[in-house]
């Protein structure tokens, strides 16, 4: 639903998604997670991700897409990964930028030339979600029919922009992502539906951004929400954001598990 209508959520299923979301990521009651490194491609680029499942769960279960932030698939987005196993689905943390390739985070100016040209081509982008995608529902632990995707910084802005072209996804979430479109969506285009996590003191997502894009949704038809944080900024979800060295990025625990709780609240009333 948007958010003025709201999201109705038994007290059960808020009561679970939270504690879950208060495990520690290496202490989950019954979870075993599995890893492996996957090569593939988009073309002839080679790219390398990460699927991470639980395996002591049986049958076939919900897949995630996780869209790494400008920095490249870091070791915090094989993180959010391995927790998102935990929690009952199957993650892959894919890659963008070809090859595994990843920036120091003391060095953004590589980051911002990473993602700079990544983004240059909606296309090439798109292109490379779905090359990740296939991996995904092809993994026998998955239920293909049950499809997420989150994103993170960058991440963010292209799983915003893949639900805003069609994708054939049940729920789009974003941690502190770009919110400007690639293309606004047409009415009637957006499928999963969309949850936005924002820090009240982002410099990069700034009232008037959040609310061009609630009049975006609202004209598409889209079903959103919409959650910022006081006093949070940009990465707040990243550990290692001050070794950037940039104002605008920090670190912020509170909101980081307020919103893996949203994140899994969402997840558990369109999933079941």
């Amino acid at each position: 639903m948007r958010m003025r209508r709201g999201w109705v959520l038994s007290a059960a299923v808020v009561l679970a998604a939270a504690w879950l979301a208060a495990v520690p990521a290496t202490a989950a009651a019954g979870a075993q997670v599995k890893t492996q490194e996957v090569d593939y491609k988009q073309g002839d680029t080679p790219l390398h991700g990460m699927l991470a499942w639980n395996d002591a769960a049986k049958g076939k279960r919900p897949g995630v897409l996780v869209v790494h932030e400008w920095w490249g698939l870091t070791e915090n987005t094989r993180n959010q990964a391995k927790r998102l196993a935990q929690s009952g689905y199957v993650a892959f943390a894919l890659d963008m930028y070809g090859s595994g390739k990843v920036a120091d985070p003391t060095h953004p100016k590589d980051a911002q030339a990473f993602m700079t040209e990544a983004a240059k081509d909606p296309a090439l982008l798109q292109a490379r979600f779905n090359a990740a995608l296939d991996v995904l529902k092809k993994d026998p632990h998955v239920d293909p029919e049950k499809i997420a995707a989150i994103g993170y910084c960058f991440g963010g802005g292209v799983v915003l922009n893949m639900a805003r072209s069609g994708a054939d996804l049940d729920a789009v979430v974003t941690f502190h992502g770009a919110l400007n479109p690639t293309t606004p969506a047409p009415k009637g285009t957006i499928k999963p539906r969309i949850l936005v996590l924002t820090g009240a003191d982002d410099p990069m997502v700034t009232a008037s951004v959040l609310d061009s894009f609630k009049k975006e949704m609202d004209a598409a038809g889209a079903h959103y929400q919409v959650i910022s944080y006081p006093g949070a900024k940009h990465a707040f979800t990243n550990p290692d954001a001050g070794k950037a060295g940039m104002d605008a990025l920090a670190y912020d625990a509170d909101a980081d598990k307020k919103s893996w709780a949203e994140m899994l609240k969402l997840f558990a009333s369109v999933f079941g």
